[in-house]
């Protein structure tokens, strides 16, 4: 068994040349030949690696001096306009046989209303046949009427509710 300064000195050796297969020799000589190529700042130049530059896409354009084309608009950037939705309001109808008390239930229920403004909402409804129980997007609107509606089934009461657009 050899001792690791041998191993050393035999790593440090170089093989000669004219030793190496000859697709290692040409790779080796490729290799130092691009680093020369990077060192010296002219890896640009050679029109052997054009392909491998990469390239501005109006390029071709350039090299024939002209000025205006495809590639020289002027980007400007622009403020996305956003539209606020459309409102809707949520409206429960009067009937003479749904019990108050299940109308106040359904505003605290649906409409996150306190028992004064449910009740205020719902002595409303009363007095005047409609009543406003809040204003919506359309997608929030619609599924509000239909919950309400589909509680009111439920429980077998006519409770009517609808939406409009504000």
């Amino acid at each position: 068994m050899r001792s690791p300064d041998c191993l050393t000195e035999r790593t440090n050796q170089r093989a000669p040349a004219q030793d190496l297969p000859q697709g290692l020799r040409q790779a080796i000589a490729q290799d130092l030949w691009h680093q020369d190529l990077w060192r010296q700042d002219l890896w640009h130049q050679d029109p052997r690696h054009d392909d491998m530059r990469p390239r501005a896409a109006d390029d071709e354009r350039r090299k024939r001096g002209e000025n205006n084309g495809p590639g020289s608009a002027v980007i400007t950037r622009t403020k996305p306009q956003t539209k606020k939705p459309s409102l809707y309001r949520v409206l429960i109808l009067n009937d003479d046989y749904t019990p108050m008390e299940f109308v106040v239930h359904v505003l605290e229920r649906f409409f996150n209303k306190d028992r004064e403004a449910a009740t205020r909402i719902m002595l409303h409804v009363h007095h005047h046949g409609i009543g406003e129980c809040g204003i919506f997007t359309y997608e929030v609107a619609e599924t509000k009427v239909t919950q309400v509606m589909d509680f009111a089934r439920k429980h077998q009461h006519p409770l009517q509710c609808v939406m409009e657009k504000k």
